[in-house]
């Protein structure tokens, strides 16, 4: 589906402004601070392709660049429908020292509850998993300064970047889409510490 189709979309189901947040989303960070590269990963918690790499080259990243002091990681909430936002809502709420490993759980699990009706339903097992209580979850869910602070990080990510899908990765000064190979990924980190 069209980018621009799901973003119509996205605001006419969520009504908000598109002025700056009052409060900026908290931007977890996943290695050394002083990294010589920074990869930003933009994606949608429901994206199929997302899923796969978090599942089959994550943890080669991890292990290999970022582990290692020569990577620094940040997601990037990059929400493409209702199911992706209550799972990045549910993930900022959840313990921030737990901020990844509850998004690994939850690509995961995707089809436990991304493809699932009612969406909360299959998000409040894996946040209990988590060890979430219930009425911190109902209230994550609740949540819509956090909902809109997301959504605007989206819209700024897509307007800076020029985000057309997930998921996409700024990787130095360069902008790559899909699920990339540990050669393509090893050849733009090796690029971007020059």
């Amino acid at each position: 589906m069209p980018l621009k189709l799901v973003l119509s979309t996205f605001v006419i189901v969520f009504c908000f402004t598109s002025g700056p947040s009052a409060n900026a989303l908290d931007e977890p960070v996943l290695g050394d601070l002083d990294a010589p590269v920074t990869i930003i990963e933009f994606a949608s918690l429901s994206c199929p392709h997302c899923a796969v790499f978090h599942k089959e080259r994550f943890p080669w990243l991890k292990k290999n660049f970022i582990d290692t002091g020569k990577v620094r990681f940040i997601f990037r909430d990059f929400p493409l429908n209702r199911a992706a936002l209550l799972g990045s809502m549910v993930a900022h709420c959840a313990d921030p020292r737990q901020y990844f490993a509850y998004l690994g759980l939850l690509f995961e699990r995707q089809e436990n509850w991304a493809f699932t009706e009612p969406t909360e339903q299959g998000l409040a097992s894996l946040a209990q998993l988590a060890g979430m209580g219930k009425s911190r979850f109902e209230s994550c869910m609740r949540d819509e300064a956090l909902a809109d602070q997301i959504i605007q990080s989206r819209l700024d990510s897509q307007n800076q970047y020029d985000i057309e899908s997930t998921p996409s990765f700024a990787i130095g000064d360069t902008l790559i889409t899909g699920v990339p190979s540990e050669e393509r990924l090893t050849d733009l980190i090796a690029a971007a510490s020059r």
